[in-house]
């Protein structure tokens, strides 16, 4: 039998500088942000409750890496902040949050028999108590908790915690990547009082930014000449068409496992080529994530229209259509296509025929584009 295994050395020094939960020792280009952060924070560090935070920015702009070098560092250098993350896609329930959180108190799960979300809550306000500490909860990706007014209600019993156990403080930090959501709107307004909310905005990466980050990647997780200044451009060129720096994190991967399979020392544009086909679509499912069920709705639609021989639309062939199912005005969706061409899931262009007519054209096939949306 053939052996598939290799023992000889991976091109890879380090594979997990590749994934999106990495948290790399330098973080450029997010100074002002994580100052803002910690700023909310610091009350924390002397028994009172941080400042809440509301996160803002679209699906790979340093939301997550932030929260997540703040936290370590919380945790090496005070026992008086205790730092719980919670990922709001992996946890449906008010049970599994409140569980989550209690395992970040005592490092250990609830019992998983006999224990009430009541008694949840009951042993973290005493824990609190005992521990003179102040409890930082993130919920990444917020947004995935809205239906059902699930976020409403543990933001509920976590904020005004301390209305029956004194001295329990609690804080929250609210990453959100759907830019359109209105706590206001979203929430019940005896929570929004409680909340009272800051807000840090992440804006997209510029190409000399994500350059720089791809860089430093690189030289943490690969051997050195993998990645010629060549090839590297061009990965940074089709980052940078995603506009999702998980995109390029991606793509090195892919592409070096693939020179890797070829029994090759260097990556080539080939390499690059074929993987940004699966890479590519790291961003554009992220984008439909972040959607709401309404603006999903509509880019389903335009992917339904875009399937076959029809590439181009023009906004009032998609008005038409998707006016058919919702009620939409003509501005509201020219709204929405701008925001949905700004996050990358399609563009505006120009077809020459009778005149200039405007149209408009998804970036990625429409067929998995429906699919994403359907999921």
């Amino acid at each position: 039998m053939k052996n598939y295994i290799s023992l000889e050395e991976s091109l890879f020094r380090n594979l997990d500088a590749f994934e999106i939960d990495f948290v790399p020792e330098i973080f450029n280009f997010r100074e002002a942000q994580l100052k803002d952060i910690v700023s909310a924070i610091q009350p924390g560090m002397q028994g009172n409750r941080p400042i809440n935070l509301v996160l803002r920015g679209l699906p790979g702009t340093g939301k997550t890496t932030a929260v997540r070098q703040i936290f370590s560092q919380i945790r090496t250098s005070t026992q008086r902040i205790i730092p719980v993350y919670i990922n709001c896609q992996a946890e449906g329930s008010k049970y599994a949050v409140l569980a989550k959180i209690y395992a970040g108190l005592h490092k250990h799960q609830p019992p998983a028999k006999g224990v009430t979300v009541r008694q949840l809550i009951e042993d973290l306000g005493k824990t609190l108590m005992e521990r003179e500490a102040v409890l930082l909860v993130c919920f990444d990706d917020a947004n995935y908790l809205l239906p059902g007014n699930l976020l409403n209600n543990i933001l509920y019993l976590l904020l005004r915690l301390g209305e029956e156990f004194p001295k329990a403080r609690v804080g929250v930090i609210l990453p959100m990547c759907n830019m359109d959501v209105d706590l206001r709107q979203a929430l019940d307004p005896c929570v929004i009082s409680v909340l009272q909310s800051d807000e840090v905005y992440f804006p997209p990466y510029r190409e000399d930014e994500i350059g720089e980050i791809l860089h430093d990647r690189i030289k943490a997780g690969l051997a050195p000449g993998v990645i010629s200044n060549e090839i590297f451009s061009f990965i940074v060129d089709h980052t940078m068409r995603s506009g999702d720096i998980r995109v390029g994190l991606d793509l090195v991967k892919r592409s070096v496992m693939a020179a890797e399979r070829d029994g090759r020392p260097v990556v080539t544009k080939e390499d690059v080529m074929t993987s940004f086909r699966d890479s590519g679509y790291v961003h554009m499912e992220a984008a439909i994530r972040a959607l709401s069920t309404e603006d999903r709705k509509i880019v389903g639609h335009i992917a339904g229209l875009s399937i076959g021989d029809q590439p181009f639309l023009t906004p009032g062939e998609i008005f038409e259509f998707v006016n058919l199912s919702m009620q939409i005005s003509q501005s509201g969706l020219s709204e929405r296509l701008r925001k949905f061409a700004d996050m990358g899931l399609l563009e505006f262009c120009q077809l020459i025929g009778n005149g200039r007519v405007q149209a408009i054209a998804l970036r990625y096939d429409p067929v998995r584009v429906a699919s994403a949306c359907l999921g």
